[in-house]
Parts: C-alpha cells; sequence; structure tokens
C-alpha cells in the first residue's frame, strides 16, 4: 500500500482543498514519490485508488483520479503516458520443484509445465501454484506481494517484460498534474521549468587601442642629438 505521508503529524491540511488523487496497479510502490510530495505541497492531500488493469485508464477519463501507475499495455488514447520502469517476469513454483534448485530459468524449462490459467487473479495463481494445480509467470512485485511459505519464484530470463507508466488525461495537465509528473521523473524542488535561463549580460563595446608612436632605437635617438647639436654651432 502507498505511504501515508499526505497526512503526516504537523502537517497542515486545508481541509477545503480537493485532494490529488493517485490511481495505481497492484505491485507499484508509491512512497518516495509521495514523501516528496507531502515535503513540496504540505497543503494539498493525497488520495489513493487501487485499480486492476481493467481500469487503470478508465479512472482517469472518468475523473476518479488525477493521474494513474498504469501497467502496458495500455490504450493511450487521450493520454499522456510515460514509461518509467520494466519489471522482472519471474515463474512461481511450489517449493519443493526441480525449477527452485534454479537460480534462473528459460521459457523452455517451462514447455512442460502447466500454466494456471489466466482468468485467474495473481493472488489465485499462486494459490493454486501452492495446491499442485501447475506453475505460473508474474511481474516480480506482484509475485512479491502474494509469496508465501510453500511457493518459490525465479526469474524467467526470455520472458517479456512488463513496465509501468504513469499516465494522466492530455487535456487535463494541471499545474498539480505537472508538479506531480516532475517529481516521479526526478525533478528537484530547486528546479523551474517556468524559469528561463537569464540571458548573458551584453559585453561593453570593445575600444579600439590607440596606436602608440613609434618608438626611436637608441642609435636613431643618438644620431638625432648629433644632428641637432651641429645644427646648433
Amino acid at each position: 500500500m502507498p505511504s501515508a505521508r499526505g497526512r503526516s503529524e504537523g502537517m497542515t491540511v486545508n481541509e477545503d482543498v480537493a485532494p490529488f488523487t493517485i490511481a495505481f496497479v497492484a505491485g507499484v510502490t508509491l512512497t518516495r514519490w509521495t514523501s516528496a510530495w507531502a515535503d513540496r505541497q504540505p497543503g494539498i492531500p493525497l488520495a489513493f485508488l487501487p485499480v486492476g488493469t481493467a481500469e487503470q485508464t478508465e479512472v482517469l477519463h472518468d475523473g476518479r483520479a488525477d493521474v494513474s501507475f498504469v501497467r502496458f499495455p495500455v490504450d493511450g488514447t487521450d493520454l499522456s503516458v510515460i514509461p518509467l520502469y520494466a519489471e522482472v517476469p519471474v515463474v512461481v513454483v511450489p517449493k519443493d520443484h526441480p525449477v527452485s534448485l534454479f537460480e534462473t530459468v528459460t521459457l523452455a524449462d517451462l514447455a512442460e509445465e502447466t500454466i494456471t490459467p489466466p482468468t485467474l487473479s495473481p493472488g489465485d495463481a499462486v494459490e493454486l501454484v501452492a495446491a499442485g494445480g501447475g506453475v505460473v509467470i508474474l511481474p516480480q512485485s506482484i509475485a512479491r506481494m502474494h509469496g508465501r511459505k510453500d511457493v518459490v519464484a525465479r526469474p524467467v530470463v526470455d520472458a517479456p517484460e512488463t513496465r509501468i507508466a504513469i499516465a494522466w488525461v492530455e487535456a487535463n495537465t494541471t499545474e498539480r498534474v505537472e508538479e506531480f509528473v516532475g517529481i516521479v521523473r526526478g525533478r528537484t524542488a530547486a528546479s523551474s521549468r517556468a524559469t528561463p535561463t537569464p540571458p548573458a549580460e551584453p559585453k561593453p563595446p570593445r575600444k579600439e587601442a590607440k596606436p602608440r608612436p613609434k618608438q626611436q632605437s637608441q642609435a636613431q635617438a643618438r644620431a638625432a642629438a648629433n644632428r641637432r647639436r651641429r645644427s646648433g654651432r
């Protein structure tokens, strides 16, 4: 579950301010981003909406959430979608299964295995695996959520990765959305999209150097002095 830093002790929250609502699919950890929001926007509370993949974008279109952490594939119609990271696929098997002896496996290693029905929820699939009803490939974060002592998970090195992204309705790109997306993308509190780089100070015009009078050599100076003395006689 996400962190509750949006209402931590000592924080002043304006109850009249509508919360910023974050939807998220299972397996996404929000703490580092919600903590940063609480530090930068202490007057704006956060609300959290767990969703399944079937409604991960629906909650954006119907206004239930401002942003949504989604798992690909995703219908990006009218949405801004920024991929964030990939999830490692793992196979969950009974603890005494031969695969449990390996550090990693391939899809070929699982060719003879019975895969649990795709219609099952991850929790039900892991329950079936524990009962000896097959194996299941899940994103690592989901497998951890449903971990139990009688099953083990091993990375499947050649299985397709899944990806997590943040999405929002493009037409609803508010300042709040921009601020939160900036936090997720690593923008610091000191940085600002609206602050342009100040123009360089104009340099003063370069002054033309005055030509120096031509200096005479010592021999020329002596010759000139001798000429003056002779003419003065």
